[in-house]
């Protein structure tokens, strides 16, 4: 059990102190609200992230989540005074306890089974940047800049897995040239590189990705849960396991109500009407 808590946690109620979250007809908007700071994280923030995305996750009627940043940026990172001046106190045991914390929050992005999507602008530097990375989509205006500036604090640049996921995105020399040296990656470099998934307008990036959010919450929502199931499955698999998850997993969605209905669907001439299931 981490004792890192989140106020939810803390208080028995479902209030988030540190983020705003908006439920909107199966997409869920989450905004780090924390502007004078450039959404700066706190102890309390990585756990408040950590456990309403698993508590999302666990509710069953979120099918896709779109992450934001209030204000000027997207989030600067872990704050200077109120995490690296206390971790500078702390024994290995208790600072074992906060990476972990960190990491858990970026597993929960990855595991739970709806797409999550970035909504960027300005700064995405440190772990604000690994947030972006462990999204499905990142939609970014030309605002964006991305840093991973771990060892810019003589720290290792593999941060909350930023060395396992963003090899994985960008490959392993822009990767390693990202994760060492800690420079900013502006919007349309970030965009050549395969970083972005889509480049807006400037001031787009919310909208752009609410547009994405919905249209991914009336599709298949299973289907979309099984294939980001299966992107990160297969990331250490050989092609014989790959192909055997796939198989076993297509034949269950084949037993499925969606399945089904698009037979019908097309058949009828109509639109397929999902059901999740």
């Amino acid at each position: 059990m981490s004792p890192f808590t989140g106020s939810a946690s803390r208080t028995g109620a479902e209030e988030w102190r540190h983020l705003r979250l908006a439920l909107d007809a199966g997409v869920a908007t989450v905004t780090l609200a924390r502007p004078g700071r450039l959404n700066a994280l706190t102890f309390g923030a990585y756990a408040d992230l950590r456990d309403l995305i698993s508590e999302l996750a666990r509710d069953g009627s979120v099918r896709a989540l779109v992450l934001g940043g209030e204000g000027a940026g997207f989030c600067s990172g872990g704050d200077v005074d109120e995490i690296i001046g206390a971790t500078l106190a702390m024994d290995t045991r208790q600072l074992l306890d906060f990476n972990r914390m960190t990491g858990q929050v970026v597993q929960a992005l990855r595991s739970c089974p709806f797409p999550v999507i970035a909504a960027v602008h300005g700064a995405a530097a440190g772990a604000g940047a690994v947030l972006a990375l462990a999204a499905d989509f990142r939609v970014a205006d030309p605002t964006a800049r991305f840093v991973f500036l771990f060892t810019k604090v003589g720290l290792s640049g593999g941060d909350m897995g930023a060395a396992y996921l963003l090899p994985r995105v960008v490959g392993l020399g822009h990767a390693t040239r990202l994760l060492m040296l800690g420079e900013p990656v502006r919007a349309d470099e970030a965009e050549r590189i395969g970083l972005i998934s889509r480049l807006t307008d400037t001031g787009g990036a919310p909208a752009a990705a609410r547009a994405l959010a919905r249209r991914l919450a009336d599709g298949p929502a299973l289907a979309h849960a099984q294939t980001k199931a299966l992107l990160t499955a297969e990331l250490d698999m050989p092609l014989s396991a790959a192909v055997e998850l796939d198989a076993a997993t297509q034949a269950l969605l084949m037993n499925g109500a969606d399945y089904a209905e698009f037979h019908a669907a097309f058949t009828a001439k109509r639109p397929p009407e999902w059901q999740g299931r």
